[in-house]
C-alpha cells in the first residue's frame, strides 16, 4: 500500500516534457495510483481474518537499525484496519474530485506528489508497530499538508500554515519525549510487546509523566480544547482536498495514537489523567458547538464542528472502558465519512458561488441547486447524530461509557460529563439546523440567487459523494459491521481475552 504511492510520488520528478505533459494527465495519473492503493487496501480487508481481529495480521517485520533495536514493523488488527481503508478511500476520492475540480494555483505535479506522500504517512501511522517508526510516519504528514495549505489555500493561507506547523511540531516533540521515556525504561520499542506488558516494569510516576507527554502531543493533532486553535484556520484556508484529508484522516491520528500507544503503554498514567481528559473533552464539545453558532463561514463552521465531534471521541477514551474505546473508534470512522462529505460539499458551494459566507449566500438553495442542497441536508443531519446514520452511534456509546466509567474513576464526575456532553449534542443539532435554515430553505436571495450555478453537479462530484453517503448509511443502520471488528482488540487492550 505504501510502495505504490511512493512510486507515484517519485514519478512526478520526471520532467513534464517527458512524462505526463498536461495537468489533466497528471491528475488522471494520481487518480490511478490512488485507485491501485485502494485496491490493495480492499484486498487486505478481504484477506483479513475477522475471526481473530485482535491478532496482528498482514505483518511485515524486518531489521531497520539493529544497533539501537529499531525494526521496520508493520501490521493491522481490528483497531487499525478500518482507518487504513478509510485513508485509502478518502485519498482516492480526493484525486477523483480533482479530475474535474482542481484547486486554483496550478502546479498540479507538485500537488499530486504531496498528496501521495501524505497518503504514505497516514497509512504508515495506522500500520506502524514500532514506536520510532510510528513517530516517523506521524511526522511525514506535516510538511506535505503545510505546503498544500501554503500554496493552494485561501487568502489567509500563510498564517494558517504557520500555525498548523508550529502547533503540530511542538506536539510532536512532546510525543517523542514520552515514547522514548517508555521505550528506554522498558528496553524495547516494539509496540506489540509493550502493549502485552500492560505497563509492568514501569513505575507509576513514570507512567503518569509519560502519559502526560504523549497525551499532550497527540491531543494537539486530535485536536483537544484548548490546543485546537490551529484547526479552524487550517480547515478554512486549505483547498477542498486538503480539508477533506485533514478532517477525515489527520485528526484521527491523534485519537488513534492515544488508543494504540498511550493507553496500553502507560495504563496507570491513563487512570491518573482520565478525569482531566474527560473534562477537557466535554469543554471542547460545548465550546465547539457554541463557536459553530457564532460562525458566518460554512467551512469555518464545519471546522469548529470537528472540535465538538472529536470531543466525544476523547470522552470515550477518557472512560477507560471497552464501551468508551469502541465509541471512540466508531466516532473516528463516522467523523471521517461525514465531515469528509461536508468539506466536499463546502468546496462545491464555493466553486459555484465564489464564497462560503452564509449571510452572503442567502437561502433558497433547494430551489437553485436542489441536488447539492439535498446532499448537504443529509450530511448535516448525519453529523448532528440522527439515529440510523453513522454519527449517532459514536456519540451515544461515548455517553453510555461516561455513565459507567472504569471502576477506578469517579463515577459522579463522569456522569456530570455525560450530562454536559448531552447538552453539547443538542447544541450540535441547533447549529446544523440554523445553517440549513440559512442556506437551503426560504426564498432565494443573496449570492445564491444572483449567481445561479452555471453547471449541474458533475459526475466527479457524485463519484466523491456517493461512497461516503453509502458508508454513512451502512455503518449507521448496521453498526455491528464496525463494532464486531473493533471489540476483540479493545478487550485485549484492557487485558481481556
Amino acid at each position: 500500500m505504501m510502495a505504490i504511492p511512493l512510486a507515484g510520488a517519485l514519478a512526478m520528478l520526471v520532467p513534464a516534457n517527458r512524462f505526463l505533459r498536461t495537468g489533466f494527465a497528471v491528475r488522471a495519473f494520481g487518480t490511478a495510483v490512488s485507485a491501485a492503493t485502494l485496491l490493495v487496501a480492499i484486498s487486505a480487508l478481504t484477506a483479513f481474518d475477522f475471526g481473530a481481529t485482535s491478532r496482528v495480521q498482514h505483518e511485515v517485520d524486518r531489521e531497520w537499525a539493529p544497533a539501537i533495536g529499531l525494526r521496520f514493523h508493520l501490521g493491522v488488527d481490528g483497531i487499525s484496519l478500518p482507518l487504513v481503508v478509510l485513508t485509502a478511500l478518502l485519498t482516492f476520492l480526493c484525486f477523483l474530485y480533482m479530475l474535474r475540480h482542481p484547486p486554483e494555483g496550478g502546479r498540479i505535479r507538485l500537488l499530486t506528489a504531496l498528496l501521495l506522500v501524505l497518503e504514505i504517512g497516514m497509512l504508515g501511522t495506522f500500520t506502524a508497530l514500532d514506536l520510532v517508526l510510528f513517530f516517523v510516519f506521524f511526522e511525514t504528514v506535516l510538511i506535505p499538508m503545510y505546503v498544500v495549505i501554503m500554496l493552494w489555500g485561501g487568502a489567509g493561507r500563510r498564517a494558517a500554515a504557520y500555525k498548523f506547523i508550529l502547533y503540530t511540531l511542538l506536539g510532536s516533540g512532546l510525543l517523542l519525549a514520552g515514547m522514548l521515556l517508555v521505550g528506554a525504561t522498558a528496553g524495547t520499542l516494539d509496540m506489540t510487546e509493550l502493549a502485552a506488558r500492560h505497563g509492568s516494569g514501569l513505575t507509576r510516576g513514570l507512567q503518569i509523566t509519560a502519559f502526560a507527554l504523549m497525551g499532550l502531543g497527540l491531543a494537539v493533532k486530535a485536536p483537544m480544547w484548548p490546543l485546537h486553535t490551529w484547526l479552524p484556520d487550517a480547515h478554512t484556508e486549505a483547498p477542498t482536498v486538503g480539508s477533506v484529508l485533514l478532517a477525515g484522516v489527520l485528526l484521527k491520528m491523534g485519537t488513534y495514537g492515544l488508543i494504540r500507544v498511550a493507553l496500553p503503554l502507560a495504563p496507570e498514567g491513563a487512570r491518573f489523567w482520565a478525569p482531566w481528559l474527560g473534562l477537557l473533552a466535554v469543554i471542547g464539545i460545548v465550546y465547539g458547538a457554541l463557536a459553530c453558532l457564532a460562525q458566518r463561514d460554512l467551512k469555518r463552521m464545519i471546522a469548529f464542528s470537528s472540535v465538538g465531534h472529536m470531543g466525544f471521541v476523547l470522552l470515550g477514551i477518557a472512560t477507560l472502558t471497552p464501551v468508551g474505546i469502541n465509541a471512540a473508534l466508531f466516532g473516528n470512522i463516522a467523523h471521517g465519512l461525514i465531515t469528509g462529505l461536508l468539506f466536499f460539499l463546502a468546496g462545491s458551494v464555493k466553486e459555484r458561488w465564489g464564497t462560503t459566507d452564509m449571510n452572503a449566500l442567502g437561502g433558497g438553495m433547494l430551489g437553485t441547486s436542489p441536488r447539492l442542497a439535498s446532499i448537504l441536508t443529509f450530511a448535516s443531519v448525519a453529523s448532528l447524530g440522527l439515529p440510523g446514520l453513522a454519527g449517532f452511534w459514536g456519540e451515544m456509546l461515548a455517553l453510555l461509557g461516561a455513565y459507567r466509567p472504569h471502576a477506578d474513576l469517579p463515577r459522579g464526575t463522569f456522569v456530570t460529563f455525560m450530562a454536559v456532553a448531552a447538552l453539547g449534542a443538542m447544541l450540535t443539532a441547533a447549529y446544523f439546523l440554523r445553517m440549513l435554515s440559512k442556506l437551503t430553505h426560504g426564498p432565494p436571495d443573496g449570492v445564491a440567487e444572483a449567481r445561479r450555478p452555471a453547471a449541474a453537479v458533475s459526475m466527479q462530484e457524485y463519484a466523491a459523494w456517493v461512497p461516503l453517503i453509502a458508508l454513512t448509511l451502512l455503518v449507521g443502520l448496521w453498526p455491528k459491521t464496525l463494532l464486531d471488528v473493533t471489540t476483540g482488540p479493545v478487550r485485549v487492550l484492557f487485558g481481556g481475552g
